[in-house]
């Protein structure tokens, strides 16, 4: 099972969406159906509205009256945190027990419209926002919502921008154009990217991505912490530290669009008693790295292969390769890792360098991904070296 989180602003189109992936098998879990299922007539979270609001939010046919029960609720802070100490636990009782009933090999899309508002989305395996310019979402909401335009841009304001949408989207759709467009790139997601990665999940079967450079891209970044914080929702305090390391962690350098992340733990054989977890949640594990290439520690020259030993995870989605590093703290590995990103920060020349032992590796490696790491290698060994002695400048 995958969960993926739908999302956008007021007007935007997620309905289309929905529609479009319901279509194609999704198990659909609406929140705000279930935000007016729990407060139908005769449940208990309605006796529980009128206990602590009065009668007055009923209507004479003793349902909800919603205008009624805003006026009150959103009077002030306090009385919202009221409504919500009621209405959120319900709410997130019933989504439990609907995804405990879904199907093991579904693809559970949950329409949130205030996911990002709420941080929710490093619990899920992929979000996708829908979004459209706003004046055409202030047209649609005048013109079929019958809102009046003030009432429409006070909504649309009082909701998350679309820069806090960008940093936790894995996928964006504009509907800025017909909804046939909208519904025609749902489906292309669903079937390029959604159904594939839910097949790899239940495979346990790693996405590998691309074997070429791309030019500095100052969304890896973004990329970089959206996967760092997916991976603390998943293994919480099993970690002890997580990091975007490699290339993608440095700006203005060429890089492979892979993220890398280190995963840094008490020791490995911690990181065998969440494998199935991290697989679960979109990350399954590589059982042929067991280590990294050695290196000779810079003072003794002694190489220790033990010392290296790490386990390797990669993503199970199409659309975003990622490599899982998971290393003991303070061991060689897990110490490079993070001082070469550093150093590579810090130092504009050896950055260059770089870049340059890359392209060159590249262009004999032929496409294949062990050949390029492989070509790499002698020039890692001394940049061990350096980086050590840059460290100890440091301190």
């Amino acid at each position: 099972m995958i969960r993926v989180g739908l999302t956008g602003g007021i007007g935007a189109g997620k309905s289309t969406v929905a529609k479009t992936f319901t279509d194609r098998g999704a198990y659909l879990i609406d929140a705000d159906k279930i935000a007016r299922e729990v407060v139908e007539p005769g449940s208990p979270g309605l006796a529980a509205l009128v206990e602590a609001f009065g009668a007055e939010i009923l209507t004479e046919d003793g349902s909800l009256n919603r205008p009624a029960l805003a006026a009150k609720a959103f009077a002030d802070d306090e009385q919202r945190g009221k409504l919500n100490a009621i209405t959120h636990p319900l709410v997130g009782a019933r989504t439990q027990e609907l995804l405990a009933a879904a199907p093991a090999e579904a693809i559970v899309v949950q329409d949130i419209p205030l996911l990002v508002e709420n941080h929710t989305a490093p619990f899920f395996h992929a979000v996708v926002v829908v979004d459209a310019d706003e004046e055409v979402r202030v047209h649609r909401l005048t013109t079929s919502r019958g809102l009046d335009e003030a009432d429409a841009r006070a909504r649309i304001a009082a909701q998350a921008t679309e820069a806090q949408r960008r940093d936790v989207a894995d996928a964006w759709l504009d509907n800025s154009g017909s909804p046939d467009e909208l519904a025609s790139a749902a489906a292309a997601l669903w079937d390029e990217r959604l159904e594939p990665f839910q097949r790899n999940v239940s495979e346990r079967r790693v996405a590998r991505g691309p074997v070429r450079l791309d030019a500095a891209d100052p969304t890896w970044a973004t990329a970089g912490r959206k996967i760092v914080n997916r991976l603390w929702a998943v293994l919480g305090d099993k970690a002890k530290a997580i990091d975007h390391v490699g290339s993608t962690a440095v700006a203005g350098l060429d890089a492979k669009p892979t993220i890398d992340i280190q995963v840094s733990v008490a020791d490995l054989d911690v990181a065998d008693t969440f494998t199935d977890l991290l697989a679960d949640g979109g990350f399954p594990r590589v059982d042929e790295v067991r280590s990294d290439i050695p290196k000779a520690d810079p003072d003794t020259q002694i190489t220790d292969p033990l010392l290296w030993a790490k386990r390797f995870h990669g993503s199970a989605d199409p659309g975003r390769p990622v490599n899982v590093h998971i290393r003991a703290v303070g061991s060689p590995g897990q110490r490079f890792a993070l001082d070469f990103r550093d150093w590579l920060i810090d130092d504009p020349l050896a950055r260059a360098e770089y870049a340059e032992i890359k392209r060159a590796a590249l262009a004999g490696a032929d496409g294949d991904g062990e050949r390029y790491a492989a070509a790499k290698e002698p020039w890692f060994d001394e940049a061990y070296r350096r980086v050590s002695a840059w460290t100890t400048g440091r301190e």
